[in-house]
């Protein structure tokens, strides 16, 4: 039934798009197919895979009672001299409402001091395992050609202690035996972390009272929202430890599909991407994408799986053919040339944890690493064109602090569509966040960005970089970090105060 029900409205938004563009034959898309197919095509369109990567496998991984967590402290093979003081720490917990899941993470204690502010990173994908922002991003190491590590003299556990966390079940080094745990939605997403978030400040009650924090970029941008939703949500209800969230920072992400895929066109024009004549024939999928996202939203007989999966074929005609004209370019950063077929190089990560030293030192047993999950990214599909905006309100009329930035160069989740969606969201402060100035975000006496805040809102536009700011920009991302867990995000701070972790 829901099989025919999306072939059904496929047709019909595909004679929409059609007519919209002048053509008199009916016919699907050139890119549309069922979803399995579409997603293999499109995981490797969008480069989103390092290498072709299957499930994760179970290997022979320590055993992890439900509901309990597994954890050690690491020294990884390479790692240069000063680790020895430092808590670093990986694990699995055993997803207690799952069948067999299990999720790995990285824990890594503040170098500056332990009351430093607890920070959760989330890699998007979905499917891509936070990993590489261990080692890419703002972690404590990069990786050598060599395979040895070097301190990440900007990575953020010099000001926070940071947990990265492979999430959903079959990302990275998180598995499961059982089919059945794989998520699909948001609900099933956050309440998994919920879960592990509850069992991680039992086994470290000394950080259950620091500030606490959820951060990440691209698919998190629906990740962060229910994810803060669920934890407010267990405070109010007082479920278990109370957590002490203070805000969220979603860098790069996709948050408002409805808003941020009207902004491609634009966007690829303002950046000469694109010609007029180009911009307006794209610009005829606009209207079917828009009416498959509201079939989307509004389908409560499928639990919307059919129409969300039609809305999420629909739409991306309108990057697919921004793609085609764009040709080698690096899209998560115009300003580049895509290398190979990957556009960025993260084989030294699959090579790392390829290392059986490696593997032994976080107790994975034999397990694959899947940098990036085509089973995950497939599962979610039906999820990608939901709005994650819807939540966010509520927060911050109870005070949370919401930080969205954006590298300006990124073209998959660019800065002006995500500075539309955060202009148009709803709440009290709405009318003064829309009417208050922009201001330069200052580094180093250098403006590194563009803000604009009101209230516990907060909007930055990050000069000089693309879809991964830390990587692109790892000085500025720092000190964004910094000042938004202080509240200081509108303020410069000192040289002099910067940069005093042990190194």
């Amino acid at each position: 039934m829901a099989t025919s029900r999306l072939l059904v409205f496929l047709c019909f938004a595909a004679a929409v798009a059609v007519a919209a563009a002048g053509e008199d034959t009916l016919h699907l898309p050139r890119d549309a197919s069922f979803p399995a197919a579409q997603a293999e095509r499109l995981i490797r369109a969008l480069n989103l895979l390092p290498k072709e990567a299957g499930p994760a496998g179970s290997g022979d991984a320590p055993s992890v009672a439900p509901g309990e967590l597994l954890e050690r402290r690491v020294r990884l093979p390479g790692v240069p001299d000063g680790i020895q003081d430092l808590g670093h720490h990986a694990g699995y917990f055993r997803l207690p409402h799952t069948h067999d899941a299990r999720m790995f993470y990285f824990f890594f204690e503040s170098r500056g001091k332990k009351e430093d502010p607890v920070v959760i990173w989330l890699t998007g994908g979905p499917g891509c395992s936070s990993e590489l922002a261990v080692f890419y991003e703002n972690g404590p190491f990069t990786i050598a050609n060599n395979m040895s590590l070097a301190w990440n003299k900007f990575g953020w556990d010099t000001i926070s202690n940071i947990i990265f966390v492979d999430q959903p079940t079959g990302t990275g080094f998180s598995y499961s035996s059982d089919d059945r745990d794989t998520r699909h939605d948001e609900t099933g997403v956050s309440n998994d972390l919920y879960d592990f978030l509850q069992v991680f400040f039992k086994k470290h009650p000394e950080f259950a009272k620091n500030d606490f924090y959820i951060t990440g970029e691209s698919y998190a941008g629906h990740y962060i929202p229910a994810f803060a939703s669920r934890v407010h949500q267990g405070n109010k209800a007082n479920e278990g430890i109370h957590i002490n969230l203070k805000g969220f920072a979603i860098g790069n992400g996709l948050t408002d599909p409805q808003i941020q895929y009207k902004a491609y066109t634009d966007y690829a024009l303002e950046m000469n991407l694109i010609g007029k004549s180009d911009y307006e024939r794209i610009n005829r999928f606009i209207p079917p994408c828009e009416l498959a996202i509201k079939m989307c939203a509004n389908d409560s007989g499928t639990d919307g799986k059919a129409s969300c999966m039609a809305a999420y074929m629909v739409c991306n005609n309108i990057f697919n053919s921004i793609m085609k004209l764009v040709g080698t370019k690096n899209y998560y950063d115009v300003r580049k040339e895509c290398e190979g077929k990957l556009c960025y190089d993260f084989s030294n990560l699959e090579k790392f944890f390829g290392d059986k030293a490696v593997k032994e030192a976080l107790g994975v047993g034999d397990i694959e690493f899947v940098s990036c999950s085509s089973t995950v990214y497939e599962a979610m599909l039906t999820d990608w064109m939901r709005n994650l905006e819807v939540g966010i309100p509520a927060l911050l009329e109870d005070g949370i602090n919401v930080l969205i930035y954006a590298g300006e160069y990124d073209l998959i989740c660019n800065w002006l569509g995500n500075s539309r969606w955060v202009h148009s969201m709803e709440w009290s402060g709405q009318k003064d966040f829309v009417s208050s100035s922009e201001s330069s975000f200052v580094v180093d006496g250098a403006e590194a960005g563009v803000l604009k805040s009101h209230g516990p809102l907060s909007f930055l536009k990050v000069h000089d970089a693309g879809h991964m700011v830390p990587m692109d920009q790892p000085k500025a991302s720092l000190e964004m970090l910094r000042r938004f867990t202080e509240g200081k995000l509108k303020e410069s701070v000192p040289e002099s105060m910067v940069f005093k972790a042990v190194m």
